[in-house]
């Protein structure tokens, strides 16, 4: 017998938590980063059409059996009609949210570490090679890094400690709300800037000779991390809706916003790129990189300066509270839990899993790491989650829910709520059939089993 499970107070409180979650640093610091990495225009169009054909129909898929199960995201294969075999799905996002914060944390502490450098106005009057080796020696001082790796880690456990209203849904409408005001204010400064219309072409041209099948996993990857999926967080924001939610709206209003935001994001900081003359391949300290450039050309560079990387701790705590929620749900659900037991047990574990990616800039720990595996401990793990773990994940909540399910109780559930049922059909024919394949294909070219890009290839020149 379970007790009664808190709901969220109001659907606003639900979709500003929910956006909050998707927006976090996969938009803010993870998707201009990988869009310089793969060539911009094309891979944004490809990004797009993931996050609306598969990542949409996984994202309501999520919602529908959370609401349904009202359990967390491992509970929910035990209370749904399936063979409990299904569990491994609702593990497996637990164990991607958990492997995500642990290295989360680390991004988000630089960002604590550069409120506090805004204040300081360490960067005022430097040059560009001046603020990327500042950045480098950040990321290469293992005692600081660690050090704002257990502060933003505390943080997060704070907000999360009292509840779903009193903690998500509070915090969360304070922070998203203060994130869409901030992002509009740096883009239209943006805009101004000369490298903006070189910032345009690069982020919506399609140039098809830059098309290649790895980048369109990348794609896959990344929509299912800046939407959240596959880590549990849908499952179990899901399980604290009320069964009378619009779920298909909701999920059309968060898809069309992280859009927007992801694309805001490139319009921010890409302008930046390319009227300073640095390199949009800058990896995962672009935004650290690239920001304090312009802001060390600004008047008033302090207040707003401290006013972004505020904005950048913001979006990381909506994403990290999320996280750190979907594994202490499960702990309480299954095991009886308190929530002060749970939250407490779960930010310890993070924060000691998280130190060696903290100290991956250095040789403090793993120092051969990279000449084993070709990358730092810190990318390893965003790697394994980001390429595989999520979109495995999503690809088992596609099956789950197209073929496992009896159809007529899937219908049932997705029309509770909603007036717009005509969607259905659409819908269940994308989490049959499209979402399967697609993420399929997409896994089978990047372990080497088929490959696409050469078959493409001769098909080209054959004809």
């Amino acid at each position: 017998m379970h007790k009664q499970r808190e709901h969220w107070s109001s659907r606003v409180g639900f979709l500003l938590a929910a956006a909050g979650s998707a927006i976090g640093l996969g938009t803010l610091w993870k998707f201009p980063y990988v869009t310089g990495q793969n060539g911009g225009g094309l891979f944004v169009l490809m990004y797009i059409a993931c996050i609306f054909l598969i990542g949409m129909p996984v994202f309501v898929a999520e919602l529908i059996l959370g609401r349904k199960a009202q359990r967390g995201a491992v509970g929910i294969f035990e209370a749904l009609p399936t063979r409990h075999e299904w569990k491994i799905a609702g593990w497996l996002g637990v164990a991607a949210s958990f492997l995500i914060m642990s290295y989360y944390s680390v991004i988000a502490g630089w960002g604590l570490n550069y409120v506090l450098m805004s204040l300081n106005q360490v960067y005022e009057g430097k040059s560009s090679v001046e603020i990327e080796a500042m950045f480098n020696t950040l990321s290469h001082s293992s005692d600081i890094t660690v050090f704002w790796h257990f502060v933003f880690t505390a943080l997060t456990v704070a907000v999360v400690y009292p509840g779903v209203r009193h903690g998500l849904e509070y915090w969360s409408r304070i922070m998203t709300s203060g994130l869409f005001v901030l992002m509009l204010g740096l883009c239209l400064y943006s805009v101004t800037l000369d490298g903006f219309g070189e910032a345009l072409r690069f982020i919506f041209y399609p140039d098809m000779s830059k098309f290649n099948f790895s980048g369109a996993l990348e794609a896959l990857g990344l929509s299912f991390f800046t939407l959240s999926l596959g880590q549990g967080i849908m499952l179990t924001y899901g399980s604290y809706m009320k069964q009378n939610e619009d779920v298909p709206m909701n999920g059309g209003i968060i898809g069309i916003s992280i859009t927007c935001v992801s694309l805001l994001a490139a319009i921010t900081i890409f302008p930046i790129i390319f009227t300073f003359g640095t390199t949009p391949q800058g990896g995962p300290g672009l935004v650290f990189k690239t920001l304090p450039l312009l802001f060390s050309k600004l008047p008033g560079a302090i207040i707003i300066s401290t006013a972004f990387f505020t904005l950048f701790v913001f979006t990381a705590l909506t994403s990290s509270i999320a996280l750190v929620e979907v594994v202490s749900a499960n702990l309480m659900d299954l095991y009886g839990w308190t929530r002060k037991k749970a939250v407490l047990t779960v930010g310890v574990a993070c924060f000691v899993f998280g130190i060696p990616s903290a100290l991956s800039g250095s040789d403090t720990l793993f120092a051969n790491w990279g000449l084993i595996y070709g990358k730092t401990f810190f990318q390893t793990i965003d790697d394994l989650v980001s390429v595989w773990m999520l979109p495995i994940g999503g690809l088992l909540i596609s099956i789950y829910s197209g073929w496992a399910l009896d159809k007529e109780f899937v219908r049932e559930e997705f029309l509770k709520g909603t007036k717009l049922t005509w969607i259905f059909a659409p819908w269940h024919f994308f989490i049959r059939y499209v979402c399967p394949l697609g993420i399929t294909l997409i896994l089978l070219q990047k372990s080497g089993v088929v490959d696409v890009e050469q078959a493409a290839a001769f098909i080209r020149s054959y004809f």
